[in-house]
Formats: C-alpha cells, sequence, structure tokens
C-alpha cells in the first residue's frame, strides 16, 4: 500500500505540474492564466514533498498521503469553484482535467485511508 500511496502521489504531482506549464504558458499557447499556474505550482509543490516525506519517513506514508492529496483535493474543489463562477480558465481542457483529477485524488485518498496505520 506504501507504494501505491507514493505512486498516486506523483503521478498526481506530475499532472499538476504539467497543467501549471501550460497555465504559464511554456507547453502550450492559448490557455494562459497565471493564478491558474501558480494554483497548481503549490499543489504540485505538497504533492512532491508528501511524495518525498513518505519515502524518508517510511512508517507515516498513510498520513502524508491523507494529508498531501487532501490538501491537493481541496485546492482543486477550489479551481472547480472558481470555473463555476466564471473566475478561472473555463475551456473544456481545464474543465475536464477538474474532473479526471478530482477523481484520481479520491482514489488516492480512498488507498491511503484503506491502507494499515502506520504504514
Amino acid at each position: 500500500m506504501t507504494q501505491a500511496i507514493r505512486r498516486f502521489m506523483l503521478f498526481e504531482a506530475a499532472t499538476f505540474v504539467v497543467a501549471a506549464l501550460i497555465h504559464f504558458g511554456v507547453l502550450a499557447h492559448g490557455f494562459e492564466h497565471q493564478r491558474a499556474g501558480i494554483a497548481e505550482s503549490v499543489i504540485a509543490a505538497v504533492l512532491l514533498t508528501g511524495f518525498i516525506w513518505s519515502v524518508a519517513s517510511r512508517r507515516s506514508s498513510r498520513l502524508i498521503g491523507l494529508i498531501a492529496q487532501g490538501f491537493a483535493l481541496l485546492g482543486t474543489l477550489v479551481g472547480v469553484f472558481t470555473i463555476a463562477i466564471g473566475v478561472g480558465p473555463r475551456t473544456v481542457p481545464d474543465v475536464a482535467y477538474h474532473a479526471i483529477i478530482v477523481i484520481v485524488l479520491l482514489s488516492g485518498l480512498v488507498v491511503a485511508a484503506r491502507s494499515p496505520k502506520g504504514t
């Protein structure tokens, strides 16, 4: 289970890095949105930090996974809210990404929550 928690955090972090690079205009043009890029960078940093801590502290991977992915889910839901009220970017890729990453984050949280305590 520890490896699964780590894989989720690493995968999630990678997707947030890609999303941030798109919103900063590095990987694609036409989707620039500075605030979204900053938020995605912060979420990616939290997930990467969680991944590193889980490797360094094997006994608390479960708790670290819950905290890091919980933070990422909360931040993503803020993004969903900004899309819904028209403040955030409202492109089809943005909406699709948010829908998919919410499912991935929830799945990662379930894996972390079901892992034995002390992992």
